[in-house]
């Protein structure tokens, strides 16, 4: 899913802006003096925010993603204002000083302003680690500058590490060298569930954080002294360890303490979908969409998919983090919601990958965790089943049995479903379309997302273009004749024009092909040789991108969906 389509549009407004101003996009590394140092204090977060200020309360020290240390900056832009981030520095007059930092997530600016000659700026339109540099030169009577970061309006947030201005000593001093903090006393084991163990231990001194080990591998990194280990298999034992850790390193490991979760009580029963059903993506972030809390969700919507699950240091395990930003005041009050929703019959499920999220399933011990952390999440969080939405390539043989060893466990109520690429379900030899047929007997629904793709071949060898009648009946028309049962066939597309790069259409576009493929009508210069009146019914990305545009789409293709014949 496009989670972060906004971003990719404002990428050409960021050019043309830092073009037209003349800002720097491109620094020239400085060569440093005997006497140079860094004058950014607390560049790596290690202290939280300490020595910096984040406008509108956008900015937060956490402890993952972070590049180095135990610390990183996240900010996130809301509304108008662009999360802007800053430090005031103490510098030399007539001095070259050479800025950089390194950012991931959404868009990210770094700059320095107040230099008293040319302020600087340069920038990324977002991704993984990137050091961004730039230098620049105090004027005669220049004594402070301040150095800044800073999002985009619209975009996900962004997350900076291991700031750097360096230059001569304005007098401001640096940061003292750290030592690596002491081994941490074992921890202690407090509440205990079907998939998660808490555990405690003493504060280390000097240490900013503390990493987690489960069974020897790292799982958690978290700023205090306690935490929650999640996604575990239910009456289990486990192995716990700590470590503290600061800029200058990870102390050895603790003693191990053996942590065992409760047994499982079963999951409670799962509504049933319905004959036809609507399918909407719920974004558990802010990327400039009306923020949502799942109550809010719009009736019309039968599954209703939670976007994301996160994927941890152990091949194939999800877990699912609840973002502060979509206003929970607590994960029980998020639990509440989903309960809620199915006792009002509908399906909550967990989704699993989405444009950025990737989970890699390829071997038998991967495939275990997923199932082991799925049913894990779908025991303490009460989702109804999963979501397959991962856009990086799957190996469909161990996916399978990932999914396999789920429902073995879950039971017959177990809702499934798939958002493929159109490119991923154009004939049978594809992962995607493998992976469907093979677990056809437990699969609810595929809703291809007919969206940010050029054009593909229809099931009559033409080509056609997204954004057509055509475009949703010709492809849908290769899964119905492909093995697929017209009961799992649904159509994914945006809910408004900002819910996505590109493929959005009317809602009376997407009727007229719901129309054309169960009952013949409404259709375009394609026509299919039957019809298929069991069709599943209609998917979108997403019901914040819906309730951005004033609910249009499920007003308009929920109650089309719910009268199909």
């Amino acid at each position: 899913m496009d989670r972060t389509s906004p971003a990719r549009r404002l990428v050409g407004a960021g050019v043309a802006l830092a073009v037209g101003t003349g800002l720097c996009l491109l620094g020239t590394a400085g060569t440093a003096q005997a006497a140079d140092v860094n004058v950014v204090k607390n560049a790596g977060f290690e202290t939280g925010l300490s020595n910096w200020t984040c406008s509108a309360g956008s900015g937060s020290a956490v402890s993952s993603p972070v590049r180095t240390g135990a610390g990183a900056l996240k900010a996130t832009p809301a509304g108008m204002d662009n999360a802007r981030c800053t430090q005031t520095l103490t510098v030399k007059p007539n001095a070259t000083y050479t800025t950089s930092a390194w950012v991931q997530g959404g868009l990210t600016y770094l700059g320095a302003s107040g230099t008293g000659t040319t302020d600087v700026s340069t920038w990324t339109p977002g991704g993984d680690w990137t050091k961004l540099s730039t230098t620049f030169t105090t004027g005669p009577n220049t004594t402070s500058v301040t150095v800044y970061t800073h999002g985009w309006y619209g975009t996900p947030a962004y997350h900076v590490d291991d700031v750097s201005v360096f230059g001569p000593d304005g007098g401001g001093g640096t940061d003292p060298d750290p030592v690596v903090p002491a081994v941490p006393g074992a921890p202690s084991v407090g509440t205990v569930t079907t998939s998660s163990v808490a555990l405690s231990w003493n504060a280390v001194s000097g240490a900013t954080g503390y990493h987690v080990y489960r069974d020897g591998a790292k799982v958690q990194s978290v700023s205090g002294s306690s935490a929650t280990v999640t996604g575990l298999a239910a009456d289990t034992a486990y192995q716990f360890q700590v470590s503290a850790a600061n800029a200058a390193g990870e102390s050895a490991k603790s003693a191990a303490v053996t942590g065992r979760t409760s047994k499982s009580t079963g999951n409670p029963g799962n509504p049933a979908v319905p004959k036809h059903a609507l399918t909407g993506y719920w974004q558990n972030f802010n990327n400039g969409a009306t923020v949502q809390k799942l109550r809010d969700v719009q009736a019309q919507y039968d599954i209703i998919a939670v976007s994301f699950a996160d994927s941890t240091a152990t091949p194939g395990q999800i877990v699912f983090n609840l973002d502060p930003a979509v206003g929970y005041g607590s994960v029980d009050e998020f639990k509440a919601d989903v309960a809620a929703k199915k006792a009002a019959g509908k399906s909550v499920i967990i989704s699993v990958g989405g444009e950025k999220g990737n989970v890699t399933i390829n071997s038998d011990a991967s495939a275990t965790a997923f199932a082991n952390s799925a049913w894990a999440l779908m025991q303490e969080y009460g989702f109804s089943g999963v979501d397959i939405d991962l856009e990086h390539g799957i190996n469909s043989t161990y996916l399978t049995k990932a999914l396999r060893q789920l429902s073995a466990k879950a039971g017959s109520s177990m809702v499934l479903t798939m958002a493929p690429q159109t490119i991923d379900m154009q004939n049978t030899n594809t992962e995607y379309f493998k992976l469907a047929l093979a677990v056809k007997d437990i699969l609810t629904v595929v809703n291809m997302q007919y969206y940010n793709s050029g054009s593909m071949l229809g099931c009559d060898g033409k080509v056609y273009s997204q954004g057509s009648v055509d475009f949703l009946t010709a492809l849908a028309c290769i899964q119905l004749e492909g093995g697929l049962d017209a009961s799992q066939v649904g159509l994914g597309v945006p809910a408004s024009t900002r819910g996505a790069g590109s493929g959005y259409v009317d809602p009376s576009i997407v009727k007229n092909a719901l129309d054309c493929l169960t009952r013949g009508t409404g259709c375009g210069a394609f026509k299919p040789s039957k019809t298929y009146p069991s069709l599943r019914g209609a998917m979108t990305w997403s019901t914040n991108w819906d309730a951005t545009a004033g609910n249009a789409w499920s007003n308009a293709v929920g109650p089309h969906v719910h009268n199909l014949p």
